[in-house]
């Protein structure tokens, strides 16, 4: 089905002919001024999707044959999007005067909302139906930002300091994928996530403004408590400082393109603020497969904890049963795998040893890797060619 999400299109389909104007999906549009129009016509098996339009013309389409499903009023964000949040949206509000700056911002009132309605029981089954449609839009939006991209993921332990070492080597990471044409994605909160985004965003920047970015981020509060970074209260206030002093034109934003895809679950920590779009979901599951599932030119897991150490078995079930198509019916690829410190993956979470017994004998075997070498992770990301790695169409 045809989505329409800009008033230009939705007029001509418009003024096609009933014969001609086949069934689409109307996405996050005002039509008030096209309602006069609207009440002569019929719109059987179209969707109207987050529209606003009267009572009048919702109930007309309705008649007519066609689905309206507007926005809740109860809730603070939209039932559908037609596009990814981006920091401006979600950090609406935020008050760089003020210890409570995030507390002020729209993502975080949507965080309270969500905690007052019912964060793993929904007070109603109209919550669930409402947060389940904002995702499935999410998940649509996200579809397009990434279609004919070579997706990179990076994923990694929230509680990465800005000053660790294996921070910046994340952000050099991203940085050099970003420029040799790859889209950088992630779990889109603190840690190693937010270095993926900082490198990204740096990426048609020289080195020594990452470099001076970092002495800008890298100082915390007196008594701040370690390993818990993004609990400090100018956490935002120094990533949003930095994105003052070195803003990005239109084609540098463009270019230096990155995804993060945080949830509301863990909405006590804000989005890394270096990503130049934000798909945030409320189903946490939801969003941990689909991560996984989209990076299809590797993942790399920096130093992390639990989280981490599930999604590298996540993905290599993935992996291991060719569970993702990239052309649909007909192949399933397999993708790199690599761990990114080896004492972090041999002996604090010793996963490394497992890992090789799981994958031995299955094609993604090989594309598996242990190391401290920053750049050997970006060669084995560019040298890997997914033909080389196919899958029949069935299991």
């Amino acid at each position: 089905m045809r989505e329409i999400d800009n008033t230009k299109e939705f007029e001509e389909w418009l003024k096609q002919s009933a014969e001609k104007r086949t069934a689409v999906a109307v996405q996050s549009l005002p039509l008030y001024k096209y309602e006069e129009e609207m009440l002569q016509k019929k719109f059987p098996d179209s969707l109207f999707l987050g529209c606003k339009m009267s009572n009048e013309v919702g109930g007309h389409i309705v008649c007519s044959g066609g689905v309206v499903i507007p926005n809740s009023k109860k809730m603070l964000f939209s039932s559908h999007l037609s596009h990814l949040y981006n920091r401006e949206e979600l950090f609406e509000g935020f008050d760089s005067k003020s210890k409570e700056g995030y507390q002020k911002t729209f993502d975080y009132k949507i965080y309270e909302q969500y905690i007052k309605q019912g964060k793993d029981m929904p007070d109603s089954i109209h919550t669930t139906l409402i947060r389940r449609l904002h995702d499935h839009s999410i998940t649509d939006a996200l579809m397009e930002a990434i279609e004919g991209r070579k997706v990179v993921a990076i994923m990694g332990g929230h509680s990465m300091e800005r000053s660790d070492k294996f921070y910046e080597a994340t952000a050099k990471i991203s940085r050099e994928l970003t420029r040799k044409g790859f889209l950088m994605i992630s779990g889109g909160g603190p840690g190693a996530m937010e270095a993926a985004h900082l490198g990204a965003y740096f990426a048609y920047r020289t080195e020594e403004e990452m470099s001076a970015a970092l002495q800008i981020l890298k100082p915390r509060p007196e008594g701040a408590l370690k390993g818990k970074e993004y609990s400090d209260w100018d956490w935002l206030h120094r990533a949003m400082k930095v994105i003052e002093q070195y803003p990005l034109t239109k084609e540098q934003e463009e270019k230096s393109k990155s995804i993060g895809i945080p949830t509301w679950l863990y909405g006590h920590e804000p989005p890394a603020a270096f990503a130049t779009h934000i798909a945030k979901y409320f189903a946490n599951a939801v969003r941990e497969d689909g991560l996984l599932a989209i990076a299809k030119h590797g993942v790399v897991f920096a130093p992390g904890s639990a989280g981490t150490t599930q999604e590298i078995f996540q993905d290599a079930c993935q992996n291991h049963y060719a569970a993702y198509n990239t052309d649909p019916g007909v192949l399933r690829y397999v993708s790199p795998m690599i761990l990114f410190g080896k004492e972090h993956w041999t002996t604090e979470r010793p996963v490394w040893d497992l890992l090789k017994k799981v994958t031995s004998g299955r094609p993604y075997g090989e594309l598996l890797v242990l190391t401290d070498d920053y750049q050997e992770i970006v060669n084995k990301i560019v040298e890997y060619n997914p033909e080389n790695y196919v899958y029949p169409g069935k299991r």
